[in-house]
């Protein structure tokens, strides 16, 4: 039976209606002697930790290769992005509501719950400090519930070293108590052990690749906490602790997970995000949608509506998939003028599970529907996570009811790859219980050490396509985990942070273009051989097209070179570079920097 985990108890929601006390305003006060004093009150109470700080619309973040229109303000970067006055992430309540369970534990007699649900709630501080650090780089660390007069509102930012430091302590008590797969009767919908050990691979893979990538290091440094002095940490150190973390889940400590797979490696990929209901080997982490209770997501609504910005993924991300039998596309004698009905040919089957591709059939439908210039910025429409126009009532708002992902085994495979690859340890072995397992259930050829860094990739480690910052004996193999991952896990919201820790800002400079046309005519974009689009010009008389979107190239679509090209939907958008010395990280809101002097700005940030 479907569920989601919303409290029901209003009085224990009161006091989260204020901002939170890292904000400066009044709280709403807990009774004592109502609360907290049994498992089920733990559980109620903690229920709002997935509601409000789970990611509900993963599928529609814009990045370098994902975009609509409007163009985010993270990709259009310059001007448009600025200091918001309040707000802009800088925002507490949710730890205050952690902090205040945490603190409350001794209230329940319960020893077996108490560790449970410290469990849940360090595992969710760690989950709210890791969105903090992504974000702002230092930020205060509270571990109490703070009232409005307590000085500790007036501290500055603590080194993310510290920051740290106290996020591993925290998930590993809960690595240590929460209970495994089999032992929590709601997995995937609530946090077990093996969500502990994928949220700590997640932030240590993060920490340990931003700090190697950009150079940052705290070794030699000295932090104390309740009066126990702690070193600093290398990179190297966090990328041990993603790999390790990593592996246990690989190798069934926290419960047996298992790629989701019916053989069917042109299905399969697609499959796994249309389920109702989320596979329970894959998923570690998903976030349940029920149409019997009305919660919906709107995943159909953003990617089909023409209202809602006309999503596409740009020619670059195309690009980035290899052929069917494992080479690249972009050694391919004419890669880059090829026609969309050739480049799809004999590709990674997941492309065409990805975007709508050559004899593309929509979930529920019989007959082809071709891509379609006018309904996608690139071209290349999004298909991931949408379900037939009848589940979801015409494609109506918020009603999709497939499950979404928090945490899934892929991304954990990935995440131990990449880890071992930067550190210089991953071996054949490691690729093949990890990496290989997804290209399998993809129907894709092995990965190869030695062969990836014996050649790589060109394409992708150039400054106009790619990664021009990956180097040294290991640079092949780093690229190509990173294709994988780009691929793989494109919609579940982690492609703008992959390029901030890999200190790869310039990759928002590359170009937002999506299909090739050499010019007026007529194009098949559905395989069949008939032209489904029909391309002129200005000077010639519109023709008459049955069944085909006729065009008029520089009025309705532009190209890059005039009447050729690649469609160029912003052709006419002031796009400005990524500001290597701002954008890795968000600003402070003024208010704050108003309230507590001892609160510093991010570089480059006015």
């Amino acid at each position: 039976m479907k569920k989601i985990y919303i409290s029901t108890i209003t009085s224990l929601l009161m006091f989260t209606a204020c901002e939170s006390a890292i904000d400066l305003t009044p709280k709403s006060q807990l009774s004592e002697s109502d609360y907290f004093k049994n498992e089920t009150q733990l559980q109620l109470f903690s229920n709002t930790f997935y509601n409000n700080m789970l990611d509900k619309t993963p599928y529609d973040e814009q990045s370098d290769i994902f975009v609509a229109n409007p163009l985010s303000s993270l990709v259009v970067n310059g001007s448009q992005r600025t200091v918001p006055g309040s707000g802009g992430g800088w925002t507490w309540t949710d730890l205050r509501k952690i902090n205040t369970l945490l603190d409350h534990m001794y209230l329940c007699p319960d020893k077996t719950a108490v560790n449970k649900y410290t469990a849940v709630s360090r595992f969710f501080r760690a989950f709210f400090y890791f969105e903090k650090v992504k974000r702002f780089g230092d930020v205060p660390w509270y571990e109490h519930e703070m009232e409005t007069n307590d000085p500790a509102l007036y501290n500055g930012r603590d080194s993310r070293e510290f920051v740290m430091q106290r996020m591993l302590e925290d998930i590993d008590y809960a690595i240590e108590y929460l209970p495994s797969k089999n032992a929590e009767s709601s997995a995937p919908y609530r946090v077990t052990k093996a969500a502990a050990l994928a949220l700590k691979a997640q932030f240590c893979l993060f920490e340990g690749t931003f700090r190697k990538y950009h150079n940052l290091s705290y070794e030699g440094e000295t932090f104390e906490h309740n009066g126990v002095k702690k070193n600093g940490n290398s990179y190297q150190f966090y990328l041990e602790q993603a790999a390790d973390a990593a592996e246990r889940v690989i190798e069934g400590e926290a419960g047996a997970y298992k790629l989701y797979s019916t053989g069917n490696p042109q299905r399969d990929y697609q499959q796994l995000f249309l389920n109702e209901d989320a596979d329970t080997n894959e998923y570690i982490l998903a976030l349940k949608f029920e149409m019997g209770l009305k919660i919906f997501h709107a995943a159909n609504f953003k990617m089909i509506q023409p209202t809602q910005g006309n999503y596409g993924y740009t020619r670059k991300f195309i690009n980035s998939y290899l052929m069917a039998d494992g080479t690249r596309f972009t050694d391919k004698l004419g890669w880059q003028t090829m026609l969309f009905a050739d480049e799809m040919k004999d590709r990674d089957p997941r492309l065409s599970q990805t975007i709508r591709g050559l004899r593309y059939k929509r979930e529920g439908e019989t007959t082809v529907t071709p891509a379609e210039l006018l309904k996608s910025v690139t071209g290349y429409k999004p298909i991931k996570f949408v379900l037939s126009a009848e589940a979801t009532g015409q494609d109506r708002n918020d009603y999709n009811t497939n499950d979404l992902p928090v945490y899934r085994l892929a991304e954990v495979y990935l995440n131990f790859a990449e880890a071992k690859a930067e550190l210089g340890t991953l071996t054949q072995t490691d690729l093949d219980k990890s990496v290989n397992l997804i290209r399998k259930r993809a129907g894709m050829p092995n990965m190869y050490l030695a062969a990836a860094n014996a050649n790589p990739d060109t394409y992708l480690a150039s400054a106009e396509y790619g990664y021009p910052n990956v180097t040294g004996e290991n640079q092949g193999v780093i690229l190509e985990i990173r294709r994988e991952r780009t691929i793989e896990l494109t919609q579940e919201n982690f492609r703008y942070d992959d390029i901030r820790r890999w200190k790869c800002g310039a990759a928002c400079n590359q170009a937002l273009t999506g299909m090739y046309f050499p010019g007026p005519g007529s194009y098949d974009m559905s395989g069949d051989g008939k032209a489904n689009v029909v391309l002129y010009t200005s000077d010639q008389p519109k023709p008459s097209a049955s069944g085909c979107e006729v065009l008029e190239i520089g009025k309705d679509i532009h190209l890059t070179n005039g009447n050729s090209g690649y469609l160029n939907y912003f052709h006419a958008q002031s796009i400005f570079p990524f500001n290597e010395v701002r954008d890795y990280l968000y600003p402070l809101p003024t208010d704050q920097l108003s309230i507590n002097p001892n609160l510093k700005q991010n570089p480059g940030w006015k």
